[in-house]
């Protein structure tokens, strides 16, 4: 079975593509009758050298996605994984020259097809008196033993754009730039890894791996590796691609060895997660500075891929400082990262966390009764939510992702940890305060963000008093805070309604001589009876309201919640005769 691709036509594909980087980029023209993109302000380029590369289409955002000021002048593609065409080789050699430019220089990933093709453009502009001349990249470390057809060109070529275009923006002559860049495609090599293939528009995947089997040392075609290796963590594979790409008895590797300055790429390959990026990334620059290397640079992104492969190249450039300059030199290409001129290693990458300020002394004793009773209250709730996991597990599997339960638990969990390690503040407002901030760092999801902010906001009116009034006031504070930032609403299905119904029984502790246990009675009920009704309420708000209301024929997990820990608060107050 073919894979599906987002494309008007598999025949067109590839100038569809060019066409719309053109058509977003007021800085690039296309060659009329040919697929080649070219800088917009050639007539600027009079008197200098002009560096023109290609290659096949799927590389993207390589190769036109480096042309600009201080690199590429244009470049010239292919259908997809093809060697683009002579005639248009030529004729954007053609192009430039006409421009006033004085020489053009090809820059080429060394492939059968390439190499033929853009050889035969120079040697005709050459015949018709225009001065070429070509570099042949090579920077892949996959192979332990030489091959015939040499290195492949893979995403050190990139580097070889920005090098070659820093010194022709700088206004060197043609043979000059040649030499200094063909010396830089010496000191490289790259090496990729993915977790599949790809597959060329109306084609089938190129290979198969099966789901414990990563392939190495592939190219950027979809050509398979040199081998395949076992699943692994990303720190264990990176470990395994940079001691490939450095060890003396590979006789493609980078010669990079402790005390060596670097430029680390770590490439896209096309369809890896930036989540998956980072880590790659993380894990290659622990790796190396473990080993002694010093990294100057780090680009992290997608530079060149291979369509939609989930995998990742790592490419290692040796640097001294007259070439970390060409590197650092201003560009316009879009797709050249904007990477700080600073060297990686040696920075401070975190900074202390501010301290929490300081609460202030409790004016009870914690060992009062009401700080035992805290303690009951708090350790009834949480066996309760222990309780109840797996039930609100399943209600939340209706409507959500199937984890009320277990954040609820999570936050149990936490709260019996930290009732371990002492008393807690006797002080009504110090103890919400302090529950919040647990919440918020140990319960996760939206239900920890908006029980911190409850109690976040119910802490406020019992710093001055404590009495009935206070904790009614506290119970509008808090609700008030849900739904500022929640943006719930009674009624729209969620933990809100059994907590707005007990809120309003709970008006009536405002009135002189009002009976505690009586009211929280009522609000326990009024409560319970709103997380029931939720069954019959159409979600307006959280992950259940994407959901079709036929779906959500149970209670709100949420609201059954919220109730389990008023009732829980109950019946420890009824036991204590409070």
């Amino acid at each position: 079975m073919t894979s599906k691709k987002l494309v008007n036509s598999v025949a067109g594909c590839a100038d569809d593509a060019l066409a719309g980087l053109v058509a977003c980029n007021p800085s690039l023209q296309l060659l009329q009758g040919h697929r080649v993109a070219l800088r917009s302000d050639l007539d600027s380029l009079k008197g200098r050298v002009a560096l023109l590369s290609g290659g096949g289409s799927g590389h993207e955002p390589a190769h036109a996605g480096f042309i600009g000021k201080g690199m590429l002048t244009g470049v010239i593609a292919g259908a997809v994984f093809t060697s683009p065409a002579v005639g248009s080789i030529l004729a954007a050699i053609r192009a430039v020259a006409q421009a006033g430019t004085v020489g053009t220089l090809l820059i080429v990933k060394n492939y059968t097809g390439d190499r033929l093709n853009f050889g035969l453009a120079r040697e005709q502009a050459r015949a018709e008196g225009i001065p070429v001349e070509m570099v042949v990249v090579g920077d892949d470390s996959a192979f332990t033993v030489l091959k015939k057809a040499g290195r492949r060109g893979l995403c050190g070529t990139v580097l070889i754009h920005k090098v070659a275009g820093a010194l022709a923006e700088a206004g060197m002559g043609l043979e000059e730039i040649t030499d200094r860049v063909s010396m830089v495609t010496k000191a490289m090599g790259t090496l990729g890894v993915s977790l599949s293939s790809c597959s060329v528009p109306g084609s089938k995947p190129t290979f198969e791996l099966s789901a414990d089997e990563v392939e190495l040392g592939l190219g950027i075609h979809g050509e398979a590796g040199v081998r395949r290796i076992k699943m692994a963590t990303a720190d264990e594979i990176v470990a395994l691609m940079l001691d490939h790409m450095t060890s003396s008895s590979n006789v493609s590797h980078v010669p990079v060895q402790s005390g060596s300055s670097v430029v680390l790429m770590v490439n896209n390959l096309g369809g890896l997660s930036f989540l998956e990026l980072g880590i790659i990334a993380d894990a290659a620059v622990r790796s190396l500075e473990g080993r002694g290397v010093k990294i100057a640079r780090a680009l992290v992104g997608t530079f060149m891929s291979a369509l939609e492969m989930p995998g990742v190249s790592l490419t290692l450039l040796l640097v001294d400082e007259p070439l970390l300059k060409l590197i650092d030199a201003e560009t316009t290409a879009s797709a050249w990262p904007n990477v700080a001129k600073v060297w990686v290693t040696g920075q401070m990458r975190s900074r202390t966390a501010p301290m929490e300020p300081l609460a202030a002394p409790d004016s009870t004793t914690a060992a009062g009764a009401a700080s035992k009773q805290m303690v009951l209250v708090l350790e009834r709730v949480c066996t309760t939510l222990l309780g109840l996991e797996e039930c609100l597990n399943a209600l939340d599997r209706a409507a959500g992702d199937g984890d009320c339960g277990t954040t609820h638990s999570c936050a149990a969990r936490a709260i019996q940890g930290w009732l371990k390690e002492g008393p807690p503040p006797a002080s009504p407002a110090q103890l919400l305060s302090k529950l919040s901030f647990l919440l918020l760092e140990k319960m996760g999801g939206s239900s920890g963000a908006l029980y911190s902010l409850f109690l976040t906001a119910a802490a406020q009116p019992l710093k001055a008093k404590t009495d009935l009034p206070a904790w009614s006031a506290a119970m509008d504070a808090g609700l008030e805070a849900m739904q500022k930032y929640g943006k719930a609403a009674p009624g729209d299905r969620t933990m809100l309604d059994s907590l707005w119904a007990a809120g309003q029984e709970l008006q009536a502790w405002k009135s002189p001589g009002a009976n505690l246990l009586q009211i929280l009675t009522k609000a326990v009920k009024s409560a319970e009876a709103a997380a029931e009704a939720t069954k019959n309420m159409e979600a307006g708000a959280g992950r259940a309201s994407y959901i079709s209301s036929a779906r959500l024929d149970q209670p709100d997990p949420g609201a059954v919640a919220a109730t389990a820990i008023l009732r829980a608060i109950l019946e420890v107050l009824q036991s204590q005769g409070a």
